[in-house]
Order: structure tokens, then C-alpha cells, then sequence
């Protein structure tokens, strides 16, 4: 663990003094691995079929469909915290974000979209925990912790399950249909 978060410390520096976001991309492990399925979506987009028109089901993996639920189903719940989560807008911004897989098909401008989009969510949940705390007279230090909390899980998890053409229907690109790596995409440049 010790020696992932040294390469990903070195990709960080690589991009901060400005060596350009291809060599920090050539030591990040979640490059080299998404890599493939980012050349798989650019060869899809290349086809030039139309994507398919914009959906979202809120904050995916379930958690506005459970919150809803819970909202319904517990009326204390419902009424102290709303019928949806109090970042849902955050999640709606990014399956935007996410539909078309960004504006640069490029696999390698499509992956530091895919990561500024993720962190945008991050920073977004962060901010709407703020605005919370800022309600709050007692417990703003608990309900910044809570989102804080939240906001790092949903970044962790979009890095995760997010990666294009996974077949998942939050991926990276969800807009454009039929995307799979073929060897083709494993074997073009490094």
C-alpha cells in the first residue's frame, strides 16, 4: 500500500509542476487499467451514433431509490430530512457529467474528465454538508463529519464502479450504448 500511494504521489507532482497529464497518466494504476475501456468508448464515439437521450435515477447504486423508501416508510425520517437526499442535485450533476463521457473523446482527456468529474461530486456533497452545518446550532461538527463522510464514500465509489463500458448503467459514458474493450484496445500504445 505503502509503494500505490508513492506512484500516485509522484502522478499528483508530475501534474502539478506541469509535465503534462499523459506522464502523470502513464503512473496512475486506475489509468492503467481503465485505459482500455477509454479507447473502447472513444471508438464507440468515432462511430458517430447519436447517444441516447439523458436519464438519471439521482445518486445511483440505490441510494435515492433507499432514501425514498425510508422517507415514505418512516414519516419522522421523511420530515427531518426530506423525501430525497440533500445532495441528490450533486448526483444529478454528474450522471450529466457522466451521459456523455466528456466533451474530449481522447482516452486520455476522457480519463481526467472522469476524475474531475468525481472530484466535482466530492466537493459538491462537501458543500451541501456545509450549507447543512451552517443551519445547524448544535451538532454542525457532527453533520460536517457526516457529509464529509459521505462525500469521500460516493468518490470512492464512482472511482470504483464508474469506469466506462463496464456494462453498469452508471458508467462512465452510460449515453453511448454498446461499448466493450476488445484486444484491439489492450494493445494500442502505452
Amino acid at each position: 500500500m505503502p509503494r500505490l500511494r508513492g506512484i500516485r504521489a509522484l502522478a499528483a507532482a508530475w501534474v502539478a509542476a506541469g509535465s503534462g497529464t499523459a506522464l502523470a497518466q502513464a503512473v496512475d494504476p486506475q489509468w492503467l487499467v481503465e485505459r482500455p475501456s477509454h479507447r473502447a468508448l472513444a471508438r464507440v464515439r468515432a462511430e458517430g451514433a447519436a447517444p441516447a437521450p439523458f436519464e438519471t435515477d439521482g445518486c445511483s447504486g440505490g441510494l435515492s431509490s433507499v432514501w425514498r423508501v425510508a422517507a415514505s416508510r418512516l414519516p419522522d425520517f421523511g420530515e427531518a430530512f426530506g423525501a430525497h437526499p440533500p445532495w441528490e442535485a450533486c448526483c444529478v450533476a454528474h450522471d450529466r457529467l457522466y451521459h456523455l463521457g466528456g466533451d474530449d473523446p481522447e482516452p486520455e482527456a476522457s480519463y481526467a474528465a472522469r476524475l474531475e468529474a468525481d472530484q466535482a461530486l466530492e466537493v459538491c456533497v462537501r458543500a451541501t454538508g456545509e450549507a447543512a452545518a451552517a443551519l445547524e446550532e448544535e451538532g454542525a461538527a457532527q453533520v460536517r463529519l457526516g457529509y464529509e463522510a459521505v462525500a469521500r464514500a460516493m468518490f470512492v465509489a464512482v472511482r470504483f464502479g464508474g469506469a466506462p463500458c463496464s456494462g453498469l448503467p452508471w458508467r462512465w459514458g452510460f449515453g453511448h450504448a454498446g461499448c466493450a474493450a476488445g484486444p484491439e484496445d489492450l494493445l494500442g500504445d502505452p
